[in-house]
């Protein structure tokens, strides 16, 4: 008895094409111009810099006569005369308490108003933000006169607290928006657990949300404190005692009817700036990751 086998062919059933989502899977390269661009915009920033080092590396005399991007005969004598024989210490220490207070207050003020307009729904929620960004966006040269006028009759004019209470009122509109959009990034299923854990809302927040925030209040914390730390507006017009000034306006010293000590200047703005740049290297992963999620609502 034989047995025959026989071979089943199976045909491939053609399956649809997947549909194309137009713009979505491809990377579009980015084109020479993009870079071209990229690298003229570093150079318009670094460059000046760079003129700042070189200068403040030269002598009064070699200021003049050295044209060149690199001293002939470097010195730090400039350096010598701006830490040691100088009121730029003491400016910079103005500026970090004046700017650490600023920052500290901006970030409980608005942290409880992101919270409270991210998480609740009330009557004139959306209002109430249109105003309170509108109030970011009036030039600070507009209402300074009364700011002088306020601070004079309240006793609060040339103080620390002063400065502190008018950047506190500049900065939280920016900071309590940056503050929105990054709380509402985290899931509000966290908060429903701690609510049927039977935590309050202050609780809530404090040890839910806070520990969840710390990148966005980084973020936030950063740029309220540069933009109190360059502010020359309000600095020179809320205080009038030289050992009481901020840093951005101590740096006019260096000007005067006699000339401008291109030395001792440089000098002075690149120490002014390395509190910078170690603040936003120290910080740079939480200020990405800050910026990155708070840019997804808003």
């Amino acid at each position: 008895m034989s047995e025959t086998t026989t071979a089943r062919v199976v045909t491939p059933v053609a399956r649809p094409a997947a549909r194309r989502v137009p713009g979505r899977g491809r990377h579009k390269p980015a084109g020479p111009l993009a870079y071209v661009g990229l690298v003229a915009a570093s150079a318009f920033a670094v460059l000046p810099l760079l003129w700042a080092v070189s200068t403040s590396l030269k002598s009064k005399g070699a200021v003049l006569s050295d044209g060149g991007w690199v001293p002939a005969a470097p010195t730090l004598q400039n350096y010598a005369t701006v830490l040691f024989d100088s009121q730029v210490p003491r400016y910079l220490l103005n500026s970090i308490v004046v700017a650490g207070g600023s920052v500290a207050l901006t970030i409980v003020l608005a942290l409880l108003g992101a919270y409270a307009t991210a998480r609740f729904q009330f009557r004139g929620r959306d209002a109430s933000l249109f105003l309170i960004l509108m109030t970011s966006m009036i030039p600070g040269i507009a209402i300074l006169v009364p700011l002088y006028f306020l601070a004079v009759r309240t006793g609060l004019y040339d103080t620390y607290l002063g400065m502190i209470v008018v950047y506190t009122a500049w900065q939280v509109p920016t900071v309590l928006w940056m503050l929105r959009g990054f709380l509402q990034s985290i899931p509000a299923s966290l908060e429903e657990a701690g609510r049927i854990d039977g935590a309050g809302d202050l609780r809530i927040m404090v040890q839910l949300v806070l520990p969840l925030a710390k990148p966005g209040i980084a973020a936030a914390s950063v740029v309220a404190f540069v933009a109190v730390w360059n502010d020359f507006l309000i600095a020179s017009t809320m205080v009038s005692s030289d050992h009481k000034r901020l840093v951005s306006v101590g740096l006019y010293n260096y000007l005067s009817q006699y000339g401008i000590e291109w030395g001792q200047l440089t000098a002075a703005v690149v120490v002014t700036v390395v509190p910078m740049i170690l603040l936003f290297v120290l910080m740079e992963k939480r200020i990405v990751s800050g910026l990155s999620a708070g840019a997804t609502k808003g």
